[in-house]
């Protein structure tokens, strides 16, 4: 089954209601949405592409952006996103690995993406603005406005996307159909989608949680969303009286608490808050209930993956905790020795599921060292699960630091440092050591008009953990490194401190 004619078959019956509301007062109906999309696709159809040929995009955000994906999908091609915050090397990278038949670039970066592409023997460039501008929908316009889409197996690819690449080069996780669709239907229950559901689009769309938890969600619903291009805390809120559902990264919850806006009244119609992409602070988590009267769904996905684990929507939505188990996905903690740690103990993630990608991209070699002999996928991700099942993620596990042979790990002391007066935000990071081979170093952010001294958050930590946790060295900095999805870059802040006892 093709993703796209099972998104087709959830459009309502009356194709000119509105499907997406953008932010500069454009609308956009499901009618649009389908001539589009068959215009797009048959333009890519007459360019005589190989099958299965990589269509790699980085664009600012649109809808023309969405139909150019929801295209790529109908027209039987793998869609590959790319941050827009990538520079000429990473592009060079993911251009020469993927060997894109199309790339789509902003108008202002043709020529030097333009450059890359055709050195690497990517036949046809276009341009997309997101403006409604670029050669794409100039040549798209030229095409019918029908089109049959092209038949795909579950186990087709559907999208290729790179991880972040913190450690090594990025590897390209490559999603099929199946793996889209089916997490999109599990979701789709799972959280209560139900007629009449608004969804606030305020995410990017180059990565899982905009472009296949939110997009999917909506779509699978026949749902409208009301689309920001860019993300506004006050705009956000104004949107919440005619929308029901939104999702954000933890940074965009924080943004909309700073407004004074944000009140029980202002979010009176909205059904659900989701969080996700990075760990959302007990403190965000409680301040929002507090505030609204809502409790945000935290729940935990990957590239590789899609959406693995949640919190309930009917039951406890535990704060610091990412949930249980989506229907149909076996997860298990594992210790070093390959054993099964008992409740409440840390070990590596593991997953076996639907949403589980096919393996990374020409890496058969690295595919192989991921998935365990019976089939799970070692996530990287350490946690454990309490006697109740919920999963708690404790961090990565290049993230553990190794300290004189003890395991330490940063999440657990990143959650004392930010229980702390006047601490907003800390990250814990390990750095070479003489003696220990590894210490602890942490960065602290102040909560505004905070003075914060560090001996004496380290004197604090001495009392309250083993001493071999303790950090060794605290500095206080006004903001941490961040990707776009609002997740701490802490190869950033290793490579900063690295040399300090050396």
């Amino acid at each position: 089954m093709n993703l796209f004619s099972a998104l087709r078959a959830a459009f309502p019956a009356d194709l000119d209601a509105i499907a997406v509301e953008t932010d500069t007062g454009l609308a956009y109906s499901w009618r649009d949405l389908e001539r589009g999309t068959a215009m797009i696709a048959n333009l890519l159809q007459s360019l005589k592409l190989p099958d299965g040929a990589r269509i790699a995009v980085q664009v600012e955000k649109s809808v023309e952006a969405m139909m150019l994906y929801l295209a790529t999908l109908r027209a039987g091609y793998v869609f590959l996103p790319l941050n827009t915050a990538y520079q000429k090397a990473e592009i060079e990278y993911f251009v020469g690995n993927a060997e894109p038949s199309v790339v789509v670039c902003s108008p202002g970066n043709f020529g030097w993406v333009g450059k890359i592409a055709f050195q690497a023997g990517t036949r046809h460039v276009f341009t997309l603005g997101d403006d409604r501008t670029g050669s794409l929908l100039e040549r798209a316009a030229r095409h019918p406005d029908q089109h049959q889409p092209v038949a795909r197996g579950e186990d087709d690819l559907a999208a290729i996307l790179y991880t972040s690449g913190t450690t090594g080069r990025s590897k390209g996780a490559m999603l099929t159909h199946g793996n889209l669709l089916s997490n999109a239907q599990v979701l789709k229950d799972y959280w209560g989608w139900k007629p009449g559901d608004v969804l606030i689009h305020a995410l990017p769309i180059f990565h899982v949680h905009g472009l296949f938890v939110a997009l999917h969600g909506a779509l699978l619903n026949g749902s409208k969303m009301l689309w920001q291009a860019k993300f506004d805390p006050r705009r956000a809120i104004e949107a919440m009286r005619e929308a029901t559902v939104f999702m954000g990264v933890p940074t965009l919850y924080t943004r909309m608490l700073a407004e004074p806006a944000l009140t029980k009244d202002a979010v009176r119609n909205m059904r659900l808050f989701v969080s996700g992409s990075a760990p959302l602070l007990l403190e965000t988590f409680t301040e929002w209930q507090e505030r609204t009267g809502h409790t945000i769904l935290e729940r935990y996905g990957m590239s590789e993956t899609v959406m693995l684990v949640s919190n309930p929507y009917e039951g406890e939505r535990r704060g610091g905790t990412v949930g249980f188990p989506l229907p149909g996905v076996q997860l298990r903690v594992r210790g070093d020795d390959g054993q099964d740690v008992p409740a409440g103990e840390i070990g590596g993630i593991q997953v076996k599921g639907p949403g589980v990608f096919k393996g990374y991209w020409r890496m058969p070699e690295k595919t192989k060292e991921e998935f365990t002999a019976d089939g799970f996928f070692k996530t990287g991700d350490v946690g454990k699960i309490d006697e109740r099942g919920y999963v708690t993620i404790v961090g990565r596990s290049k993230d553990l630091i190794i300290s004189g042979g003890y395991n330490v790990y940063p999440a657990e002391i990143e959650g004392y440092l930010n229980d702390m007066p006047g601490v907003a935000e800390s990250a814990v990071v390990g750095v070479p050591h003489p003696d220990f081979g590894e210490v602890g170093v942490a960065i602290v952010i102040p909560k505004p008009g905070a003075a914060i001294d560090s001996d004496k958050l380290i004197a604090t930590l001495k009392s309250q953990l083993a001493n071999f946790k303790i950090p060794k060295r605290c500095f206080v900095v006004p903001e941490l490194p961040r990707n776009t999805m609002g997740k701490v870059q802490k190869n950033l802040l290793r490579d900063q401190h690295k040399q300090l006892f050396a």
